[in-house]
């Protein structure tokens, strides 16, 4: 997918240039952070072991950034390929593994057709998006996710699990934590049915708790809700 065919709301250049201009130093302070994330990488690896389970089959990672869970997904057997907002993180992920595929996109219009994928993964993906926009976006995961596919999520937890989503003052820029309630409730009319998840506490270097969620999307859901 060409720039010229990007969904551009309003927030989109705006998180697009932030991050284009991160983008190294991005790559640089995470580059190894999954060594000392024993609970980050289980959830990643039962994401893994489900999919090839299924039968494997292609694997989506949206909002990849510099391709380090698109490059750990590739170790863990999986046919992966990555897609992100920023042309940046998109250069430095092609820069370091010229085998995997990775395109520039945005999640709101995924460049695939209907059940394309046997699973996709969302790690801190949604963050900067508008609450009002995130049930269309689930929508989109859900038509190029086959049914019986996964899906896994990442993102930063809200304080009070009473409180579907709260805004975040995120260094890049601006972001939102969700509970996890609120967001499996936003999930079930779009055809996915959570069927693990995990809560982490900060790590002494951040300033959230942590969720994270593997969802399956159900045989039943031809038709996702958009809204």
């Amino acid at each position: 997918m060409s720039e010229s065919n990007l969904v551009e709301h309003p927030d989109i250049p705006t998180t697009r240039t932030a991050y284009d201009e991160v983008a190294e130093l991005y790559a640089g302070m995470f580059a190894d952070a999954l060594a000392a994330q024993p609970f980050d990488r289980a959830m990643l690896g039962a994401f893994a072991d489900l999919v090839r389970a299924d039968g494997s089959g292609p694997v989506l990672d949206v909002g990849c950034g510099p391709g380090r869970i698109t490059t750990h997904l590739d170790t863990l057997g999986l046919d992966v390929s990555g897609i992100d907002l920023s042309p940046e993180m998109i250069r430095l992920a092609r820069a370091d593994r010229p085998d995997l595929r990775y395109e520039i996109g945005t999640m709101e219009s995924l460049p695939l057709g209907d059940a394309a994928v046997s699973g996709l993964v969302s790690w801190y993906s949604i963050i900067h998006l508008p609450p009002e926009r995130v049930p269309s976006v689930l929508a989109e995961f859900a038509r190029v996710v086959r049914p019986g596919g996964r899906l896994l999520m990442a993102f930063q937890a809200a304080d009070d699990e009473s409180v579907d989503v709260q805004p975040y003052d995120h260094r890049v820029a601006t972001s939102y934590r969700w509970s996890v309630r609120g967001m499996a409730e936003l999930l079930r009319p779009r055809g996915f049915t959570v069927i693990a998840r995990m809560h982490r506490e900060p790590d002494p270097d951040e300033r959230t708790r942590h969720w994270y969620l593997i969802a399956t999307r159900q045989p039943w859901a031809d038709s996702p809700e958009q809204g």
